[in-house]
């Protein structure tokens, strides 16, 4: 039977490592099916504590984790994974009535969040996106532009060795906010409006999710700015969006 939209993945080549997390039996299933048919690997985990052992010596390419379940939630899954330095994508799948849990999982380090009810395509959309910058960062590696040591008073970006010092301290980043972090220091003084970032560091472009921007924007603040509520390096422009400050 042919799939109601094309395969996402090429013949002959590695398909991408997907881990579906979700307590939920059908919807389990049903996104496992789907994914499965498009050319990627799925592992299933039916529950946090689940996800945490499967991930404890591995690293799939994405992660699609359900905010809500008993026990051991998304959120907190999200946290641990974070928190000992696991730095693959994570999709956040929450319900349409919980705007704090779509707003704790951007803070905790979620790279994306997909409400429910969500379409097929808009899934495979978001998964493709995150595994799309994944490979840019991988790509971006290699290029002499990566190599490049930037500077912004006392902030340092090493893009190859995705390493950032401030005042000579080195501090952590996600993948998603180094990568939001390194597109304002390549184009200092450059506004971006949340629409162009989403465009340019996410992979897409979608009316209502600009608020995953304003998310990052203060986690960038919270570990760049001695003083996050009077920011000096990224800046807020009234009206049309964000920059980084001349260096």
């Amino acid at each position: 039977m042919t799939p109601a939209y094309p395969l996402a993945v090429e013949p002959g080549i590695k398909p991408p490592e997907v881990l579906l997390v979700d307590d939920d039996e059908v919807n389990l299933l049903l996104t496992a099916i789907a994914l499965r048919e498009r050319g990627f690997a799925i592992t299933e985990s039916s529950g946090g504590e689940q996800a945490l052992k499967q991930l404890a010596d591995w690293a799939p390419d994405i992660i699609v984790l359900d905010a809500m379940m008993p026990g051991l939630d998304g959120l907190e899954v999200c946290k641990a994974l974070r928190a000992r330095g696991q730095t693959t994508p994570i999709l956040m799948l929450t319900a349409k009535s919980t705007e704090l849990d779509r707003v704790l999982g951007l803070e905790l380090g979620a790279d994306d969040y997909l409400t429910k009810p969500f379409s097929l395509a808009e899934l495979l959309a978001r998964v493709k996106a995150l595994l799309r910058r994944a490979e840019m960062q991988r790509a971006a590696q290699g290029s002499a532009q990566a190599a490049q040591l930037l500077r912004n008073g006392s902030l340092e970006i090493e893009a190859a060795k995705r390493r950032v010092r401030h005042g000579g301290v080195t501090l952590d980043f996600t993948a998603l906010e180094f990568d939001l972090l390194l597109h304002f220091a390549r184009h200092p003084g450059h506004v971006f409006s949340r629409a162009q970032l989403l465009d340019a560091v996410w992979g897409y472009s979608h009316d209502g999710y600009e608020h995953t921007v304003t998310t990052h924007i203060n986690r960038l603040r919270n570990k760049l700015e001695a003083d996050p509520m009077h920011p000096q390096i990224i800046l807020t422009v009234r009206g049309a969006g964000y920059k980084m400050r001349d260096g």
